[in-house]
């Protein structure tokens, strides 16, 4: 997401000029789990505070973000990275309006899978 490449190949985004971040999308049941609470488990499964990318992946396209799609979204992210700061953390997070998402190639889908790796850069830690 982000970028205004239309569609960008996952060679153009990983070259970190295009101003693509890697992005998933969660489609979730607010009946099952609030916004919040995925909010809250994003910031424990990854380091919010590391500015330059994630783990050994460094660029831009690497960054930290929470995309909203709606006001609520928004400031309920807000709220969080805000309970972050109380707690005396630095989150280097963007929280940016949700753009245009394109899914990964085939190829890159289920990556860590495929090749029978584990995340370098994902960690559950207890933070709320």
């Amino acid at each position: 997401m982000g970028g205004s490449l239309d569609n960008p190949s996952y060679k153009e985004v990983k070259t970190g000029l295009t101003g693509h971040l890697e992005t998933i999308r969660v489609d979730y049941d607010p009946e099952v789990v609030s916004y919040e609470a995925l909010v809250k488990y994003f910031f424990e499964i990854h380091d919010f505070e590391q500015a330059d990318g994630q783990g050994i992946d460094i660029g831009t396209q690497y960054l930290s973000a929470i995309w909203f799609q709606n006001a609520e979204e928004r400031d309920t992210a807000l709220k969080v990275f805000g309970e972050l700061i109380k707690m005396g953390y630095n989150p280097a997070t963007q929280i940016r309006e949700a753009m245009t998402f394109y899914p990964a190639e085939d190829y890159h889908q289920d990556y860590l899978d495929q090749r029978q790796e584990s995340p370098e850069c994902h960690v559950y830690r207890k933070v709320f």
